[in-house]
């Protein structure tokens, strides 16, 4: 199983800046857009969100910006499952043009699985863990995401 796309759009002229570029912020209201897509893949959808009280938290996150996107443009996110536990999900969106494989920002995620009605973390329901297991599998031999671990900082001596 290749990486997943997980969420496809055109850049709207309000998320575009004074240079025509999309606009920082909604490099992650993509990337928000896509976590809801692999929620649904992974049947964690509004439908179970309702029936079961449990969802997914945004615990941390990072983002790259490595080339800049302009007006008009196509774009997806390729979704790729990194690790998860029993409550906890490790992902890296990558977006791209529609149809290429150029990497234009990367989205490195830690998700964790709520009990809404605490709100407080629970453990993943047998069948999305069996989910998770099967889409894990599919992708373990996808090559680990050139930008994950990334951490900010300035160097001393640099």
């Amino acid at each position: 199983m290749p990486a997943l796309t997980t969420y496809t759009t055109r850049v709207r002229p309000d998320w575009v800046d004074y240079n025509g570029h999309l606009r920082d912020a909604f490099y992650l209201l993509i990337f928000s857009y896509a976590t809801d897509g692999l929620m649904d893949a992974l049947g964690l959808d509004s439908d179970n969100r309702e029936a079961s009280g449990h969802s997914l938290f945004t615990l941390e996150l990072h983002l790259n910006y490595l080339h800049e996107v302009k007006l008009g443009a196509e774009v997806e996110v390729h979704t790729q499952l990194i690790a998860h536990d029993a409550k906890r999900l490790h992902l890296y969106h990558s977006l791209h043009l529609a149809g290429d494989e150029m990497e234009l920002a990367g989205n490195e995620q830690m998700l964790l699985h709520v009990d809404l009605a605490g709100p407080h973390a629970t453990m993943f329901t047998k069948a999305t863990k069996e989910r998770l297991d099967a889409m894990s599998a599919g992708q373990s031999e996808l090559p680990r995401p050139k930008l994950l671990g990334r951490v900010i900082g300035l160097h001393a001596g640099k």
